[in-house]
């Protein structure tokens, strides 16, 4: 079945390492496929100011191991309104753009199934460093987020060491703790706080002080952003070990950088995908990775699909810790 003539790419949401690379997969791709290709500057809020730029391979190259997006994002309030819907809608059509792909997390993917609605052939890619999208084994910027958290904790590992202390690192996850896990269990961290866990602050200490009488001088604490700040919890650390606690949040530097060999592959594959999607009538669907193969399955049953906990990795990483 012959795909659009034109096809529009946007990124939405919080910017992920990888984006650029599904973006120049998404043009190339396009391009290949005889399409014209449209690139819609600062998501849905550009989409509806016009913000439109065309895109041709000399756009994307060179792309594919930059940070950010190229086309840039932001978050609308007005999008998700019917007036809003209506007006993107129409700009669309006006525009001869029957076919958006679409590069974000669930809000995005949400505002794209509004779209898809009203007529317009939508396929998304789930782009989020929080890897809070339970349809995709991993997301877009997730790899990048883990390896950035590791080179930092690396370094106040060295000071924490220096001083004899204790640090807790926070780390972006609100409803997702995968961060924390995956960047706690990989650094060798001491103990771990996640939304998805009771978090037992005298079983966490109790461990931290096992630690110290085996002459461990430095502890790390991973702490997800969605079970507080680090400073919450700083007092209570020390007065329940007696160790004077730091804290540090990484804060946006976990969604900086050039996206790590995995996040480029994935993007790249998933650019391909949901183009491949388009020219093959696949539509309102998003492209997601499960157990190293590449989908294409509904954008409503995707955002239905519940996030499974790695709690093999949790309790493993409790076990090497006691």
């Amino acid at each position: 079945m012959p795909g659009k003539k034109k096809v529009g790419i946007l990124t939405s949401g919080g910017d992920a390492p990888g984006m650029n690379a599904a973006i120049r997969a998404s043009v190339r791709a396009a391009l290949h496929y005889g399409y014209d290709v449209v690139g819609i500057n600062r998501g849905y809020a550009g989409l509806l100011e016009k913000d439109f730029i065309p895109m041709n391979t000399n756009l994307v190259r060179g792309i594919i191991g930059l940070g950010g997006t190229i086309l840039r994002t932001s978050r609308s309030e007005f999008f998700p309104t019917e007036a809003g819907l209506q007006k993107a809608t129409d700009i669309l059509n006006d525009f001869g753009i029957d076919s958006l792909v679409v590069i974000g997390g669930d809000g995005s993917l949400s505002g794209a199934v509004e779209l898809e609605k009203r007529g317009i052939s939508v396929v998304g890619m789930p782009g989020t460093i929080d890897n809070d999208f339970g349809a995709s084994d991993y997301t877009i910027g997730f790899d990048t987020a883990v390896s950035t958290a590791l080179d930092a904790i690396a370094k106040i590992r060295d000071t924490t060491f220096s001083h004899n202390r204790i640090n807790i690192v926070q780390v972006m996850g609100r409803t997702c703790g995968d961060i924390a896990l995956y960047a706690g269990f990989s650094s060798g961290a001491d103990a771990i706080i996640i939304p998805e866990m009771e978090t037992n602050l005298k079983e966490i200490c109790e461990t931290l002080l096992r630690g110290r009488d085996r002459n461990e001088l430095a502890s790390i604490v991973m702490l997800a952003e969605g079970c507080g700040s680090y400073r919450d919890y700083v007092d209570q650390f020390e007065e329940m070990t007696g160790v004077v606690t730091k804290g540090t949040n990484l804060g946006y530097i976990q969604r900086g950088g050039s996206p790590t060999h995995f996040d480029r592959n994935l993007a790249s594959y998933m650019g391909y995908k949901a183009v491949e999607a388009i020219h093959e009538g696949n539509t309102n669907t998003v492209i997601v990775q499960r157990k190293g193969e590449y989908l294409a399955i509904p954008i409503e049953e995707a955002l239905q699909t519940e996030k499974k906990f790695n709690i093999d990795m949790y309790k493993t990483m409790k076990f090497l810790t006691r």
